[in-house]
């Protein structure tokens, strides 16, 4: 991260660091940023209310190169709605019901067995059942048979349906992130499973990449690449690696945002003098201009519906976040405690708003409930940035520094449980989290 945060709003090149899509982007682009593929999951914090469950290891899963019973309890710590229940040596057939009664003793609510099977081809067959300890009964089970590089991916889907079926919630675990790194000279656009681990290089560049936003589909990114010397909006489809170039107007153009319908994107331009918030169709043409402003306009974000757009401005003189009819027109302040909020980020139930918000000469991740304006700072660290939801709306990735590194972080919307997301060294930014996936 950049050490001048204290930058003005004079021009378009002077937003401060922490903000994740603004139209400032070079000087932010262009600290170091080594690169950075696999992360270290810690998790801290002690959640009021959490489902004891215990995770058998899985017959057979030290013949894997993944060890899935492991992933799956990392999983569910993170979501911070799980306690673990230790089943170190208790590998059971899951096949068979299990005796609850010494997990019941233990304190477990419920109980996961599974097992791992290398077939002759090179795949891994993978089973897995949950069951109630509470009433003894059979929640269900799943299985699969995946290539080696698909490990990872069936433990995550694991998870996701042990989340589901106890919390009644779509779990989020085999969904995908997006985030940037550089290393030496050459900037890197990564995509990763939610844990941060199996991060695949979507995009390697000379010049600064910055701003990534998944689509709703999850099938594409957004970015803002400084190839032209100058900030110019593609859309890169993930499977083929194919770009097509959205805005490349005189000035900067920066920011990108879907709609939820995935047809347009809403973006920050200087084509017309100050940066102004404008929306253009997905597939590129002419931008529209949502509003008129005499201050900076930038980081739009959809709100869930589709109706409004939430950004960044200094229209009252310090950057503060408005709301606007994604069809143009009045703009209304959202933030009011504080002087200075930026990074808006609206959860997908539309329930909640992100953002950070300077307090003395730090950084912090914040949370607004929508429907009674109450803001919780949620963070202990002074230099947070880019905060993105989780698509169940129930976690929210940022980046930070902690003990003096760079980190990737999760967090619940409550600050009582975080992971660290963590490599050896780097440094990691401009994170976001991807849609739900199609099984």
């Amino acid at each position: 991260m950049t050490t001048d945060r204290f930058l003005t709003l004079s021009s378009p090149a002077a937003w401060p660091r922490p903000s994740r899509r603004h139209v400032l982007a070079a000087a932010a682009a262009s600290s170091a940023l080594p690169a950075l593929a696999q992360f270290r999951v810690e998790v801290s914090g002690v959640g009021l209310t959490q489902l004891p469950i215990a995770i058998a290891p899985f017959r057979g899963e030290e013949q894997s190169p993944q060890k899935i019973s492991a992933i799956v309890l990392a999983d569910l710590e993170r979501s911070g709605q799980f306690r673990s229940v230790d089943a170190t040596g208790a590998v059971l057939d899951e096949t068979q019901r299990p005796d609850v009664a010494p997990w019941r003793q233990k304190g477990a609510d419920a109980l996961a067995t599974g097992s791992v099977l290398r077939l002759a081809d090179g795949r891994f067959d993978i089973r897995f059942r949950l069951w109630d300890v509470v009433r003894g009964q059979d929640f269900g089970g799943q299985s699969y048979v995946v290539a080696p590089g698909d490990l990872r991916l069936a433990a995550h889907r694991i998870a996701d349906f042990i989340y589901e079926k106890l919390t009644g919630q779509r779990g989020v675990f085999s969904t995908r992130i997006a985030y940037v790194t550089k290393a030496g000279s050459r900037y890197s656009l990564w995509v990763a499973d939610s844990d941060g681990e199996n991060a695949q290089a979507a995009l390697s560049s000379p010049e600064p990449i910055i701003s990534p936003a998944w689509s709703p589909s999850g099938l594409q990114l957004a970015y803002v690449s400084f190839e032209s010397r100058k900030p110019v909006v593609y859309v890169h489809d993930i499977a083929t690696g194919r770009r097509r170039l959205i805005a490349n107007f005189r000035g900067s153009n920066s920011a990108p945002a879907w709609s939820p319908d995935g047809r347009s994107l809403a973006v920050t331009l200087s084509r017309d003098g100050n940066s102004q918030l404008y929306t253009i169709d997905a597939g590129g043409g002419e931008p529209r201009r949502l509003m008129q402003s005499a201050g900076i306009d930038t980081e739009p974000v959809y709100s869930s519906d589709g109706r409004s757009i939430y950004f960044v401005s200094d229209r009252g003189g310090a950057p503060q976040i408005y709301r606007v009819a994604s069809s143009g027109g009045n703009a209304e302040r959202v933030t009011f405690t504080g002087s200075y909020n930026i990074s808006p980020s609206v959860s997908p139930d539309g329930r909640w708003l992100a953002y950070v918000s300077r307090v003395g000469g730090a950084f912090k991740l914040h949370v607004m409930d929508l429907s009674s304006g109450t803001v919780s700072a949620i963070t202990d660290t002074g230099a947070d940035e880019n905060p993105s939801f989780a698509p169940n709306s129930r976690l929210i990735v940022y980046a930070t520094q902690q003990q003096g590194r760079e980190a990737l972080m999760t967090t619940t919307l409550d600050g009582k449980i975080k992971a660290r997301l963590a490599g050896q060294s780097g440094d990691i930014r401009e994170p976001d989290w991807g849609p739900f996936q199609k099984q």
